[in-house]
């Protein structure tokens, strides 16, 4: 993502022992996205996975998910990428068809549980 010291909000906050990410794209660094809903679907889990890990965490620590689809004709497509993410027990999720503020068809929040 492109310069985010100027968002106004946190990309990544801890509380409670949990960790909040921001909603994020697929998007690559250099500005790349790719075609169709299964590879976004594949690059925003693998940048939620990059941040999860500067936190120490992986997916694995994922507790809750929440997607926002630009099209909600990608739903089934999306639930076949999206599960080869994830091992039992599986994020509880929330998926909702959405304008997206980024011209991607996904865009991805999750919450994650500090390893104790």
């Amino acid at each position: 993502m492109s310069d985010s010291t100027s968002w106004p909000f946190s990309l990544v906050r801890r509380a409670g022992g949990l960790v909040f990410l921001s909603g994020e794209v697929p998007v690559a660094d250099n500005g790349w996205i790719p075609e169709g809903i299964a590879a976004q679907t594949d690059l925003t889990l693998q940048l939620i996975a990059e941040t999860l890990a500067g936190e120490g965490l992986s997916l694995a620590d994922v507790v809750s998910c929440t997607v926002y689809l630009a099209d909600k004709a990608d739903f089934a497509e999306f639930n076949q990428a999206y599960r080869k993410h994830f091992n039992d027990p599986l994020p509880v999720r929330t998926t909702v068809e959405a304008k997206l503020m980024a011209d991607v068809r996904i865009e991805i929040t999750v919450v994650a549980a500090e390893r104790t």
